[in-house]
């Protein structure tokens, strides 16, 4: 128990300092904004004094979406200290994507937020949650506890694991256990063992804005905690929308061929 709670303050620690040592990491990997749009106003802030991450106010439309191109790594392929095993099977999915979540599977991490149409969040703090929509891919919600609860001792694997949050600032900081091993970390296919613990970091930095840090413990699959990143951009007045993604989904065969084998696979336009 003492040395397992030391590994946890060891890992908090790492994750802390990697959080200062690429604070600037998703600002770097960002597109240009438009020049002739105003400049972005202040966060909007909650009752306690935080940027919330959602609207002004729980009424008002909007969704987050990645600033990067969504088949771009979160972190660069040499930062990333990769098991043999784990660089293999990188690699491998370089050349075969058969991933997941173009099967309708849903995607925890970093992964959940590399989708063209991005994702919704609303904070509901009388219940001590906030809660994250997808939009694209399975329509599914993770929940990020922030009522103090610690994590359940025997979890059952999901995709989305068990995550618990507190504000440090404007930053929501996010600690999450019990993945299973079903979904990729990024676009990329940056794989993960059931081993695997997170540190994630939501900052509302303006209006606009969200830069997006994780921090990833895995043992099974690296050899050291590493941290990518990159900024979510808020697309005001768009809302949740019907998205099918479980019926006709020819994923597989605009992946591998087939009888649809013609269709153009040029556009960078991925689920």
């Amino acid at each position: 128990m003492r040395n397992s709670g030391r590994r946890l303050a060891l890992f908090l620690i790492a994750a802390a300092l990697a959080a200062m040592l690429l604070a600037d990491f998703a600002s770097a990997q960002s597109r240009p904004r438009d020049p002739k749009l105003p400049p972005p106003g202040p966060a909007p802030r909650a009752a306690d004094g935080h940027a919330v991450l959602g609207g002004a106010t729980q009424e008002e439309k909007g969704v987050f979406a990645p600033l990067f191109g969504i088949t771009d790594p979160i972190s660069a392929y040499e930062r990333v200290p990769f098991q043999p095993w784990a660089k293999a099977l990188y690699d491998s999915r370089q050349k075969h994507e058969l991933e997941p979540h173009t099967r309708c599977k849903a995607s925890g991490t970093a992964r959940q937020f590399q989708t063209p149409y991005g994702v919704e969040f609303v904070e509901l703090p009388e219940q001590g949650r906030v809660y994250i929509f997808d939009i694209g891919g399975p329509h599914t919600f993770r929940i990020i506890y922030t009522d103090g609860r610690a994590h359940p001792k025997d979890l059952e694997p999901s995709y989305y694991g068990h995550s618990i949050g507190k504000w440090e600032g404007d930053t929501l900081v996010v600690e999450s256990v019990g993945f299973n091993e079903s979904f990729w970390l990024d676009r990329r296919g940056l794989p993960h063992t059931a081993a695997m613990q997170t540190i994630e970091r939501f900052k509302r930095t303006d209006s606009e804005t969200i830069a997006y840090q994780i921090t990833v413990h895995d043992p099974g699959a690296y050899t050291a905690d590493w941290t990518g990143g990159f900024n979510l951009q808020r697309d005001p007045g768009v809302e949740l929308f019907e998205y099918v993604c479980q019926q006709a989904n020819y994923a597989i065969e605009l992946m591998v061929g087939g009888e649809r084998s013609s269709v153009d696979r040029s556009s960078p336009i991925v689920p």
